[in-house]
């Protein structure tokens, strides 16, 4: 047995399945070690960025940890943008990044780079040096630190970074999981003496496991019993949610929208997410949004137990028994003619089946959020850090991760193509992915900031950079041309056929909207 193939026997063995693969030459004894496991499923994407978008999608609906195997530095640098997203979303992931033997990296070969200086940006664990009869343990200790929670936006990313030579020397030996560490709780005299100061122009902000159905319940009882409001985070890596679901509301994007939302808010309580800060810093909006005079007390942070924090905190205010508000399901009409966003959201949201899970971007999206709260259960992945791309490759991980379920990948036309690719592995994959572009043709969202300058207009030149009809893109064309049906529509009733006909479908479709 070499190397390659105890470090995958060891992944298998601790429960770690499934690898996103985009491999080159000096991952080859990887390969071949995945050749004679097959119970370590590799799926092969065309991009790095999907590898690592998938392996995020995979942890949020899993709650473990996928593989990335990535080729040298420019393999990982691909994949950073949408490891930025799975930092941020605190997602377990594990990158296997092929390397040089030690003796040929200092011979400055043509794909020699500094590996370590590039995972340090998303990474909490990293190690560049192992041996071959040490990668199984090595394996495991990364799989440690990816089950790890950090404190802030440090994330639980962890990189192995594996010599060739490591891969392909003896090893004697598998090595077992590593046991994890107890999650951490705040002090339960802090939470009293929280408890001791909410009132009703209290706002409880939840991110991280303060969304688990449990944490939300309990922070929704809180409120009920004091009349305070509870809220989620702008961009929270999952959310489940839908008719029985306690009604939280959700911070807004732009810093004037939030400033708004929190006025009134005289005290706020952290649940898993840190104090309001602006996406981006502007010239006439304070980047720091908590209302000044404003008290912020940390009940639980991210890292923390905030599921049990929360229930302390029901337990002090005497709430285990207050029903709170919750949505309740009814109806959406059915709208006709010409189609729009807000039509398409609620075309989704009527016809999705129970669990869904929707998988958001850059675009139109996110509209759907709204009508699905009366319509179905389902569960919702946010684009949690900023960098558009992330939908379709998160739609395969999700799939992956529950084949039973319908997921939704809901793009922007401009997203969309950051990560096309995805499509294929769909394909490929026979993947339960029913992707949706909202195609206007721009990048609406810049010339939105771009209007927000005080602009009057939009020029020539700078309208130049927001178009993308010139020339135009054919989804549906581009969608058939990587093996997934695709079909355009112009009118409400043709998308709702289109859906219909998706839903009853075996394996991935993808629906252009004209908007």
């Amino acid at each position: 047995m070499n190397g390659a193939l105890s470090l995958v026997k060891s992944f298998v063995q601790a429960g770690v399945e499934v690898c996103f693969a985009n491999p080159g030459t000096s991952e080859m004894h990887l390969v071949q070690a995945m050749d004679a496991v097959p119970e370590f499923r590799g799926v092969l994407c065309l991009f790095e960025g999907v590898c690592t978008g998938a392996a995020d999608g995979y942890a949020r609906i899993s709650g473990k940890p996928a593989v990335t195997l990535l080729h040298l530095g420019p393999g990982l640098g691909n994949g950073i943008a949408n490891l930025h997203n799975a930092r941020r979303a605190g997602s377990p992931l594990i990158n296997v990044v092929g390397n040089h033997t030690a003796a040929h990296e200092v011979l400055d070969a043509p794909l020699t780079s500094d590996i370590e200086t590039l995972a340090k940006n998303v990474s909490s664990w990293i190690k560049k040096d192992s041996s071959a009869e040490g990668l199984s343990a090595d394996g495991m200790a990364a799989l440690k630190a990816s089950m790890t929670r950090t404190e802030g936006s440090t994330g639980q990313i962890a990189t192995l970074i594996v010599p060739a030579d490591a891969c392909w020397e003896v090893a004697e030996g598998v090595a077992e999981p590593v046991p994890l560490e107890a999650q951490q709780r705040p002090a339960k005299d802090e939470i009293s003496a929280i408890a001791a100061r909410i009132q009703p122009n209290s706002l409880i902000l939840l991110d991280r496991d303060g969304l688990l159905p449990e944490a939300r319940l309990a922070a929704a009882r809180v409120a009920a019993q004091i009349g305070c409001r509870v809220a989620m985070t702008t961009f929270p890596a999952r959310v489940d949610s839908g008719p029985g679901s306690p009604q939280v509301e959700r911070l807004p994007y732009f810093p004037e929208q939030v400033q708004s939302a929190l006025s009134g808010v005289e005290h706020l309580v952290l649940a898993g997410s840190t104090a309001p800060v602006s996406f981006f810093a502007y010239p006439t909006t304070p980047s720091e949004l908590t209302p000044a005079g404003c008290v912020v007390d940390c009940l639980a942070e991210g890292h923390q137990d905030v599921t049990w924090a929360l229930n302390q905190l029901v337990d002090e205010l005497s709430a285990a028994e207050v029903d709170p508000p919750r949505y309740e399901q009814k109806a959406n009409t059915i709208p006709e003619g010409p189609i729009t966003t807000r039509a398409v959201a609620t075309m989704i949201a009527e016809s999705m089946p129970e669990g869904s899970i929707l998988c958001g971007d850059s675009g139109g999206g996110a509209a759907v959020l709204n009508p699905a709260q009366t319509s179905k259960q389902h569960t919702w992945l946010n684009l949690t850090g900023g960098s558009i791309g992330q939908g379709g490759p998160a739609a395969i991980g999700a799939a992956i991760a529950a084949p039973n379920q319908q997921v939704f990948a809901l793009l922007g036309d401009g997203a969309s193509m950051y990560t096309n690719q995805a499509l294929w592995t769909q394909a490929r994959e026979q993947l339960n992915v029913i992707t949706v572009i909202f195609n206007n043709q721009r990048y609406g969202i810049l010339e939105t900031e771009y209007l927000r300058l005080g602009v009057n207009e939009v020029g020539q030149h700078a309208d130049a950079l927001f178009a993308l009809n010139v020339p135009a893109i054919d989804f549906a064309a581009l969608a058939k041309s990587m093996g997934v049906p695709g079909t355009r529509v112009m009118t409400c009733d043709a998308f709702q056929r289109a859906l219909d006909k998706a839903l009853l479908e075996d394996g991935p479709s993808l629906i252009e909207v004209m908007l």
